[in-house]
Formats: structure tokens, sequence, C-alpha cells
């Protein structure tokens, strides 16, 4: 599988995980652009589009997906480029700063990290999203409890 048909394959996974039961999507609106979020165990990727695209697949590793997204002139939601930055704690306040990694799959631009759960966990997710060109940060805080098959 190469690079190209790899990233293809993992947003279509990630599309198409927004829809079950043990994913979240969300989403935030500031005025012009929207932050929107997923967030899924790691498991439910492929082996094959975990490989390509550098991410580990395990029980108790989740995986969040932001996307920028802005107004075009006729009021349609289109992506953006940014960066996006954040930290994840667990019930007990233990806290860990997320690596976002940025990809790019033509117009398609979203931001992936990855970090550890214990099954049953609420995880609070507080994350800054900076548009390119944009004036403001948009911050989001959601949470998420992930289980284990």
């Amino acid at each position: 599988m190469n690079l190209q048909t790899a990233s293809k394959a993992l947003l279509l996974a990630l599309g198409l995980l927004l829809v079950s039961a043990h994913s979240q999507a969300g989403q935030k609106d500031f005025g012009d652009y929207q932050v929107r979020w997923s967030v899924l165990p790691s498991t439910f990727l492929t082996p094959e589009v975990a490989r390509a695209n550098n991410l580990q697949r395990s029980q108790g590793i989740g995986v969040v997906n932001i996307s920028i997204m802005e107004e075009d002139e006729h009021g349609q939601p289109t992506p953006v480029s940014g960066q996006v930055e954040g930290q994840v704690s667990n019930d007990i306040q233990q806290v860990k700063f997320l690596a976002f990694r940025r990809i790019q799959e033509g117009n398609s631009v979203y931001f992936i990290a990855q970090y550890q759960y214990q099954s049953g966990d609420l995880m609070t997710f507080n994350v800054t999203a900076r548009p390119s060109g944009g004036t403001q940060d948009l911050p989001v805080r959601f949470s998420h409890t992930l289980f284990n098959d």
C-alpha cells in the first residue's frame, strides 16, 4: 500500500468511525471557523492503515482527530491548515500533552494525535486550534470514555 492510498484509507476509516458507537465526534463554532473532533480506539484502524501512517495500534491507545474548517464564500465548511496543540487528562487529573501531526490529502487537512487510556476512564481533552492566517485561537474542551473490546 503506497502512502497516498494509505492516507486515503485513513481518512475513510476516520470518517466511517464517526458513526461507530465506540467513537465520539463533535464540533464547536467560532463565527467563520469550526473545530471538529473525533475520538476512537486505535484498534479500529486496520493494521495496514496504522502502519502506513505511523500510528500505534493497541488496546489502551486512542486516536484523537481534529479538523479546522472555515466557511467559504457560499457558506460551506472548507478544511484549512493551521496548528493544533493540546493535552488530555484522566479521572485523577494526570495530564499528558498531545503530539499532533498534520496530515493533508488533497483538500482534506486534519491533525492526529495518540494517547494512552485505561478502559472506562473519562478522558478530558483541552485543545487549541490556530488556523493559518487566523487572528484568534479556537479552544475546545470535550470528554469521552473509551472501552477496550
